[in-house]
């Protein structure tokens, strides 16, 4: 069964993000969204864990343009309306709330 795992919170102020890397599964993919959006800082520890696990990853185009982030080239930037095509694609989806 594969799951869009979603992710809003910023990367430095919890672990969600460790946890989700430590279960999503190969059919899996994640988007990050507001404050998670950090993540894709170069340089960083959430940086480094993401491209390590080359895994399908999704950012809200809107969310890395607020925060005047590059988006790097194994990660594609989408906006509202593919989030929700997306969506459609996965089994399940999981809000890490």
């Amino acid at each position: 069964m594969s799951t869009l795992h979603v992710l809003s919170h910023s990367p430095f102020g919890d672990e969600r993000l460790t946890s989700c890397l430590r279960i999503i599964g190969a059919d899996d993919a994640l988007l990050l969204s507001g404050d998670a959006a950090y993540a894709l800082q170069p340089g960083t520890a959430p940086f480094s864990a993401l491209h390590a696990r080359q895994l399908k990853l999704f950012v809200l185009a809107e969310d890395v343009q607020a925060r005047a982030l590059a988006v790097p080239d194994w990660a594609k930037a989408i906006d509202y309306p593919a989030f929700v095509e997306l969506s459609t694609h996965y089994d399940k989806v999981n809000s890490w709330l």
